[in-house]
């Protein structure tokens, strides 16, 4: 019996990434850290294959809200188009919201409270993020394949932008 070949993943990668500015809400040191952390350790390593571009890659991704939609505009490097995905909003409501609500209560912890308190919210948190990062993959399946790792960085940058309404 025989492995079928490897995937050659080399070119399927995002090599910048922009977040629409008319969709950034306000945010604070901590949450602009965290989206900075998250930007530069998403381009140095992630895995992104739009389904279709065949690992004609690398590509940069443009994201944003239009509507009640999550807009992942996805172009090549040379910034030709590939293709623009429109997720619904909905599936991440709860989770972005119970996210900031225990990323708050994290933060405030970090300047009082006991190492073993801190570590405790810390682990809400990550479950959390966690959960965000599997609904994004399972959004995902079928126009772009991302590991795990990419999910939880690209869920970061979600947990920024501005939701209207």
């Amino acid at each position: 019996m025989t492995k079928p070949p490897e995937q050659d993943d080399s070119n399927n990668r995002i090599v910048a990434v922009t977040l629409d500015e008319e969709s950034i809400g306000r945010s604070g040191p901590d949450i602009e850290h965290e989206r900075a952390i998250a930007i530069y350790d998403l381009i140095e390593q992630n895995l992104f294959a739009p389904e279709g571009a065949d690992g004609k890659g690398p590509f940069t991704l443009h994201i944003g809200i239009t509507g009640n939609r999550l807009m992942f505009d996805i172009r090549r490097e040379d910034g030709a188009p590939v293709v623009v995905h429109l997720l619904s909003l909905g599936p991440f409501r709860g989770i972005v919201k119970d996210y900031f609500m225990i990323c708050d209560s994290y933060y405030q912890a970090i300047r009082t409270a006991t190492p073993d308190k801190i570590e405790a919210i810390d682990m809400g948190r990550r479950g959390i993020h966690d959960e965000g990062s599997r609904t994004l993959q399972e959004r995902l399946k079928g126009k772009v394949r991302v590991d795990f790792e990419t999910s939880r960085r690209l869920f970061t940058l979600i947990t920024v932008l501005h939701w209207k309404g």
